[in-house]
């Protein structure tokens, strides 16, 4: 039987492959089909795939443009969940900043499609996830109790600034960084707190900071953080790929509990091969909680998973 739940796995319908290349100036997406995500998940004993979108997700080109490729790429995410059946489930995307195209999208992918949650990146343009223009959309997600999973992207305010490294290498993890605090410092995670939020990258840079936030949460007397930073850390989810070695899964479990630690691949960008080793050799872990943190969790958090 196959015991993995893939939080972080990506599909790539042609309309969006189509819209991100004709902005981007070099650089590919790895070829990927259904099929060879099967293929992939069959390699590495993995049941199913919680499915979004690559960065820099829908919002391109404006808002009539944005809405509709939102709708096309859930179109399509929604077939493949449906022609596949048990294999892959679907966080939809949305078209934020667009508060309206937002919400109608919110209700048609989760009321008719049966979406198993909403995929946002970290920023979109200079705005964070915590930014106050957001909340008539928590709104609705928090009242559905939603999933939001959370992938970075490449933030506008650090491009380039180190010759020869890639923007991926350090801003990625970093913007996911950025994202959660602004998500905490702003109150938004304390306002809507039916929200489950799901973060890339065993959270980025955030267990190395944690000192930092909660000196900022004590100096700032903040009304949303009286008991510090950690606890409202602890709320979140984390998934693992890219962040399943040593170094990175001792300063994630030293801060949050095994319960909202989840397995994530990144294929087609990594194989997960790479996450299932790392998970596998990581001694600190017995095999009942590899477990909890390969299938266990993720049949609470999506409790269909369980049939």
């Amino acid at each position: 039987m196959h015991s993995r739940v893939d939080f972080h796995h990506h599909f790539v319908p042609p309309r969006h492959l189509e819209a991100i290349m004709a902005q981007r100036e070099s650089g590919r997406t790895p070829p990927w089909s259904p099929e060879m995500s099967i293929e992939e998940m069959e390699k590495n004993e993995i049941a199913t795939a919680m499915v979004s979108l690559v960065q820099p997700g829908v919002w391109l080109g404006g808002v009539e443009n944005s809405r509709r490729l939102a709708r096309e790429c859930n179109d399509y995410g929604a077939k493949m969940v449906a022609d596949h059946r048990g294999r892959f489930g679907l966080f939809a995307a949305i078209p934020l900043p667009d508060t309206q195209g937002s919400l109608r999208e919110i209700e048609y992918a989760m009321d008719t499609l049966k979406a198993d949650g909403i995929g946002l990146m970290t920023s979109f343009e200079d705005k964070y996830l915590g930014d106050k223009s957001f909340e008539p959309v928590y709104e609705d997600l928090n009242r559905r109790q939603a999933i939001v999973y959370v992938h970075p992207t490449q933030p506008k305010c650090c491009t380039g600034l180190v010759p020869g490294v890639t923007v991926s290498t350090i801003e990625y993890a970093t913007d996911s960084t950025r994202t959660i605090a602004s998500v905490m410092f702003s109150g938004t995670s304390a306002k809507f707190p039916n929200i489950r939020w799901i973060f890339s990258h065993g959270g980025g840079t955030v267990p190395f900071l944690l000192g930092r936030f909660e000196r900022l949460a004590i100096e700032r007397k903040d009304p949303y953080l009286r008991d510090g930073a950690a606890p409202q850390l602890q709320k979140f989810y984390y998934e693992i790929a890219q962040a399943n070695h040593p170094g990175a899964l001792d300063a994630l479990l030293a801060l949050v509990p095994l319960s909202n630690v989840l397995f994530g691949t990144d294929y087609p960008l990594r194989p997960a091969s790479e996450a299932v080793e790392g998970v596998t050799k990581y001694t600190k872990l017995t095999d009942a909680q590899r477990r909890v943190v390969n299938r266990e969790n993720a049949e609470r958090l999506v409790p269909r998973l369980k049939a």
